[in-house]
């Protein structure tokens, strides 16, 4: 076959294949947006845990907004009206939302994760993002409790970069069950073995605060018991404070006496 005729037939079939593209996007197109949307899917990242919100939740707030796209054409369906209607609930972090040709409206939803509770003033979650979020009727998160006097500055400064130390800290998350804040601010923790009650103070230098505990754990408490302690006070610089159950004297005392609004007067 002469050259020539060679590039005929192709430039034929280039075209021919080019037409059936143009008709395709023309005909077909058009057909598929008149597609009724039959089926709404709502799926959760797999990575985000037990959902804080669940699908039926979602579809009862698309249809109550008139965001429901079930028995709507493909067409008239705003996928970015329901993923800025859905970015807007408080348990919601990312709402992703496609149709198929076939129609089906998909929309892929990522919580916010919630990193601890407070129990205070108020009750909600502080997350990953250092932002206020509401408690899900749905499901409680298995996360540290901040009670007490806490204040929404403290939660999203001071008090977060706390947790956080204790979250990647493997000793001192296996040993601290909860975190109060008394009225004059400072911190008292509860400790999951042993009936001690741990002040804190405030959290500044926590770090080196809790180095010290752990060392007395490591050497002290391993050999004594745990249960010897009802006050362990980590205030003073270079020593720890240890005060008795059956402790009479009157540093003792001074002690309950100063800690009216907290942990340690209602177990002592």
């Amino acid at each position: 076959m002469k050259p020539v005729w060679k590039y005929i037939l192709i430039s034929f079939f280039t075209l021919l294949i080019l037409g059936y593209f143009v008709f395709s996007l023309k005909n077909f197109s058009g057909k598929n947006q008149e597609t009724v949307c039959g089926k709404l899917e709502i799926v959760f990242d797999e990575n985000a845990g037990k959902p804080l919100i669940t699908e039926q939740e979602i579809a009862k707030i698309l249809e109550k907004n008139n965001l429901n796209p079930i028995g709507k054409t493909i067409k008239y369906i705003q996928t970015e009206s329901i993923e800025d209607f859905l970015r807007k609930n408080p348990l919601i972090k990312v709402a992703e939302c496609y149709k198929t040709p076939s129609g089906i409206v998909n929309i892929k939803i990522l919580q916010r994760c919630p990193k601890f509770r407070v129990v205070g003033l108020g009750s909600y979650y502080i997350d990953t993002d250092r932002k206020l979020m509401p408690v899900s009727p749905n499901y409680a998160a298995y996360v540290p409790v901040v009670s007490g006097r806490v204040t929404v500055s403290m939660v999203t400064g001071q008090m977060f970069d706390f947790v956080s130390f204790m979250e990647e800290n493997p000793f001192w998350n296996a040993q601290i069950e909860q975190i109060y804040v008394r009225e004059d601010r400072k911190i008292e923790l509860v400790p999951r073995v042993g009936d001690a009650i741990i002040v804190l103070g405030t959290l500044d230098h926590f770090q080196s605060k809790l180095e010290k505990l752990r060392k007395l754990y490591i050497n002290g408490f391993n050999v004594i018991g745990w249960n010897k302690y009802k006050v362990i006070d980590l205030q003073y610089k270079d020593q720890v404070v240890c005060a008795k159950e059956d402790l009479k004297s009157s540093q003792a005392k001074v002690v309950i006496a100063e800690k009216k609004d907290s942990i340690i007067a209602r177990k002592l």
